[in-house]
């Protein structure tokens, strides 16, 4: 099992960054995929960006794709979302996830592969 704490939001004028950071508990952090999912109040929840476990490569929504980027420091058992240009579209409560992945499916941009989630944390960006 893992634990995910969310940290890093806030209010932001458009244009500018925040970086999320999701601490996980336990030593087996580098044996899941990471994700960050996003979910706008009165959305559906929806991907954002994820990266795999073993060689750190990257996925993102297309509507992030060249803003954020997404990454993970398996010595601290950390993942971040580094967000730029942020617009108020960007607006929602922002999700980390855990992909166990015991099959060896591969990287999932499905919020439903993921078995654990942090609590979340809230970023806006005003106008």
């Amino acid at each position: 099992q893992v634990q995910l704490v969310e940290s890093g939001g806030g209010l932001v004028l458009t244009g500018g960054s925040l970086r999320l950071s999701c601490a996980a508990s336990g030593r087996t952090f580098r044996n899941y995929h990471m994700g960050w999912f996003r979910q706008a109040p009165g959305k559906e929840r929806e991907f954002v960006a994820a990266i795999s476990r073993s060689r750190g490569i990257t996925y993102y929504a297309d509507s992030v794709k060249g803003r954020f980027t997404i990454s993970r420091d398996n010595t601290k058992n950390t993942v971040y979302l580094q967000m730029n240009s942020l617009k108020p579209e960007d607006t929602a409560v922002y999700y980390c996830a855990a992909d166990a992945d015991v099959y060896y499916r591969g990287t999932s941009t499905d919020g439903h592969d993921y078995s654990y989630w942090g609590q979340g944390t809230q970023v806006t960006v005003s106008s």
